[in-house]
């Protein structure tokens, strides 16, 4: 049975994986930092231990990433989602908002990864899945920000890859275009067309879509597979 860390699981994206992961029998803890309806709700659905934390905190992060290897008994794969968003121009962004959308997004993965390097590395295996965005590869006006934490992503995936894989650790990359999630819930049905027309496919995605994705590159099938960046995004970023 595969012992598997999700983080931002209490909805969108992470639920998903949390949901997937655990209809494949494998033992899930997930994180999640303010939702405890949400978060509860996913656990009594899927039997997932919840992990109440914010990532941003190095502190945190580290507590939460022991709490949920003593509760699996061990790690196999990561699964680094936490994410917020931010938009507005870069010349009305402070500071403060700067730091924590950095911070949440980027920040995060890193103080979770470094955690969970240690334990692969020991065990000579594991898998990093990192949740990155079709905005980390083209930038997105109004949302410095937010792509400047999931270009990081993209960094953060190819160093790790080549310092891991010695150690039988594979790290990949996964980034999603327009997905249903309460994230991207701000767009009204005018925003949401002109996004469609934007996406090759003609539609925006769903969690569960990302989520198969994530199963598939933490699985054994995806066993020769790392350092690779692959985009759920329906073509959007072309």
């Amino acid at each position: 049975m595969k012992k598997v860390i999700v983080t931002g699981g209490s909805r969108g994206i992470g639920r998903a994986c949390v949901e997937l992961f655990s209809e494949n029998d494998c033992a899930v803890a997930f994180i999640y930092c303010s939702n405890d309806e949400a978060a509860e709700e996913c656990a009594d659905e899927t039997g997932a231990y919840p992990i109440k934390a914010d990532l941003s905190d190095p502190e945190d992060a580290e507590w939460a990433y022991n709490k949920a290897v003593e509760y699996l008994g061990g790690v196999d794969i990561l699964v680094n989602n936490a994410g917020i968003s931010s938009s507005g121009l870069v010349t009305d962004m402070t500071d403060d908002e700067w730091v924590r959308v950095i911070n949440t997004n980027l920040s995060s993965a890193f103080y979770m990864s470094r955690a969970a390097a240690h334990d692969f590395v020991r065990q000579q295996s594991g898998a990093i899945v990192n949740i990155g965005s079709v905005w980390g590869r083209c930038g997105a006006s109004c949302e410095v920000a937010y792509s400047t934490s999931k270009a990081g992503i993209r960094g953060l995936t190819l160093s790790m890859a080549k310092e891991l894989g010695p150690s039988g650790v594979r790290v990949n990359c996964v980034e999603p275009g327009v997905i249903d999630t309460d994230m991207n819930a701000c767009y009204d049905d005018d925003d949401i067309a002109e996004l469609c027309e934007q996406t090759p496919l003609y539609r925006i995605g769903d969690p569960a879509e990302v989520a198969e994705l994530v199963y598939f590159l933490a699985s054994e099938k995806a066993s020769f597979i790392t350092a690779q960046i692959i985009g759920v995004d329906g073509g959007f970023g072309i």
